[in-house]
């Protein structure tokens, strides 16, 4: 009855976040234009094409640039994102042509002339936005043909670009830029050179309909190799759980039967015998864990996470999250795991008062900084980087005071709010079998049965079920891959939290059956082990499938990936817990412990 009060809880904040993210499909650009009329373009960012955190504004480069460089209001998403938006040289209106219009002349100094080539040598993009349509392109090209020795290869600077636009009666549909491959400039000596940049516009009227116009980049991981791939990786995921779950339910069926029968045998016959395997335990396998605050927060913590991964979902599913809605995720994450706090500290402070824990408000500081700590603490070391690097990637100030208030005004307030109600809760715990004084001696046991290698096999499962799908969620976030395949990515996530279950609760029944009853931890450390699995993965990735190079690159994808894989850790962790904790009830419920 308790547990039902969470349920207003959960509808506020669904009620929260869909007033939150419900203007988002309404932000998309929906302006009509009449001829000639001006239709914004803003120049975003430029960046080595490997290299997708580390990125700078347009204007770093000495492009030509207007008289007035006018910056657009950013929302907090785009910010985080790394996205800079300011005023394009170039004017683009509803339906104008143009042909070889010059957008400046320009005398590039050799120092200007070295910042292009080093640019031109990293493959450099550039990324623009036209009535929030995005547009790629690269800034130049290295002529390598015929030529072993990197010190004959030339760079060139396109000058040219043209801009293909599409039309529907009043609305823009379509924008793509092509560099012109004969308008050149060569920037392969030190030396000051003279540059006239021009641009050409083309417009061509298209069937297409308004609301699909972004369609085109959600199909790019639809296309049907990419979906094969996708649809091998869920019938591999189902093989491996139908396996698993089919070998554990044969297995422990017939062992628990046969122990259920053995147990339940006459009274008088069974003290005649020593008991043997998990019920000889029954007086020390409800015996609260080693250092309960820490779990407590750790338990608190994984169920907001877990609770933040559903809302996230919900969110994709519905279409909030397509292709190049900036910073929408990024919003969306902030804005859900602050909503949520109140569950981390209503989860932990219940549990932690649940295993007779008698200083809450430690316990719920802890919850507060379990998770947060460490990403504050990365943050700072990665936000410095960017800002040696002068990258778009550094926050500025006043989104970091944005931050650290939503993290004050609240995130902490619902945290104490939800500690409150969990130490008001008076729930006590449920252990079927009476806990004993005294601890009993732990057999020893082969080594095969420590943590580590217990882990090393759970974590092992769940991560073969996903690992096909990691690669292009990698190639998302850490590349250019566009992925929009929402409802194929949560079939995976329920696969992985089923897999999950079943191993840790498999490996808790071994472990009790050797007389080991000290599984409260084992059980979050072999649930959660799949987040070491995937940072493993993060190296394999970042070595085998990438072309990622440089510091700022590097101490991002593994500082951010080391906090994304603790908050996996956290969250299956705590999933494989309350698996076991349920299972262990339930064998310990079916037997007579006296």
């Amino acid at each position: 009855m308790k547990s039902s009060g969470s349920r207003p809880s959960f509808l506020i904040i669904g009620v929260l976040i869909l007033c939150c993210f419900s203007h988002v499909r309404s932000d998309a650009s929906d302006h009509r234009y009449k001829d000639g009329d001006p239709v914004p373009l803003y120049a975003n960012k430029v960046g080595p094409f490997h290299n997708p955190s580390e990125t700078y504004r347009y204007f770093d480069l000495p492009f030509c640039s207007p008289d007035h460089v006018k910056e657009k209001k950013e929302a907090l998403g785009e910010v985080l994102n790394g996205d800079r938006l300011v005023s394009a040289p170039y004017k683009l209106n509803f339906k104008e042509e143009k042909d070889s219009s010059v957008v400046c002349k320009k005398k590039l100094s050799k120092d200007e002339v070295v910042i292009l080539r080093k640019a031109v040598d990293k493959d450099y993009y550039f990324q623009m936005y036209y009535d929030d349509l995005p547009i790629w392109g690269f800034i130049g090209k290295v002529e390598k043909e015929g030529k072993t020795d990197p010190s004959e290869y030339k760079y060139f600077l396109y000058k040219h670009i043209q801009f293909d636009a599409l039309y529907n009666k009043d609305r823009v549909i379509e924008i793509s830029a092509r560099m012109d491959p004969h308008s050149l400039l060569d920037l392969t000596e030190d030396k000051e050179v003279e540059a006239e940049f021009m641009y050409t516009v083309k417009w061509k009227e298209t069937d297409t309909p308004f609301e699909k116009r972004m369609d085109k980049y959600s199909m790019s991981s639809s296309l049907p190799h990419h979906l094969e791939i996708h649809w091998f990786s869920i019938i591999n995921s189902c093989v491996t759980v139908l396996l698993l779950t089919g070998f554990l339910a044969t297995i422990l069926m017939r062992v628990l039967k046969n122990d259920f029968i053995k147990y339940g045998q006459d009274e008088e016959a069974a003290d005649d015998q020593e008991e043997t395997g998990w019920k000889y335990i029954h007086g020390d396998v409800f015996r609260f864990p080693k250092y309960n605050s820490l779990f407590a927060a750790a338990i608190g913590s994984g169920t907001q996470l877990f609770t933040l991964t559903v809302f996230i979902f919900m969110l994709a599913l519905v279409g909030v999250f397509y292709p190049y809605n900036r910073g929408a995720l990024f919003t969306a994450l902030v804005v859900i795991y602050a909503l949520t706090s109140g569950i981390a500290g209503y989860m932990a402070t219940s549990f932690y008062c649940q295993l007779e824990g008698k200083n809450w408000v430690r316990n719920l500081l802890l919850t507060g900084c379990l998770f947060c700590g460490p990403l504050f603490l990365t943050f700072c070391f990665l936000n410095t980087v960017a800002i040696a690097y002068n990258a778009t990637a550094a926050l500025p100030f006043g989104t970091i005071v944005v931050i650290v208030l939503i993290w004050t005004l609240v995130t902490s307030p619902l945290l104490v709010l939800g500690g409150i109600a969990g130490k008001n809760s008076k729930a006590e715990f449920q252990a079927p079998c009476r806990t004993t004084k005294y601890p009993r001696e732990i057999p020893p046991l082969p080594w095969y049965r420590s943590a580590i290698p217990q882990m090393a096999m759970a974590g092992f499962l769940p991560f073969s079920a996903i690992y096909i799908e990691l690669y292009y969620i990698f190639a998302s976030v850490w590349g250019h891959r566009i992925y929009t395949i929402y409802s194929i990515l949560f079939i995976v996530f329920i696969i992985l939290l089923i897999v999950t279950a079943f191993i840790t609760v498999a490996l808790t029944y071994f472990q009790l059956a050797a007389e080991d009853h000290e599984w409260w931890w084992r059980s979050f450390l072999c649930g959660g082990s799949t987040g070491l699995f995937i940072y493993a993965y993060c190296l394999y990735y970042y070595y085998a499938r990438s072309d990622m190079s440089g510091f700022m690159q590097t101490s991002f994808f593994f500082g951010y990936m080391a906090c994304i894989c603790y908050g996996f850790f956290l969250m299956l962790g705590t999933v494989g817990f309350r698996a076991s904790l349920f299972f262990v009830r339930h064998i310990y419920k079916s037997i007579k412990c006296e």
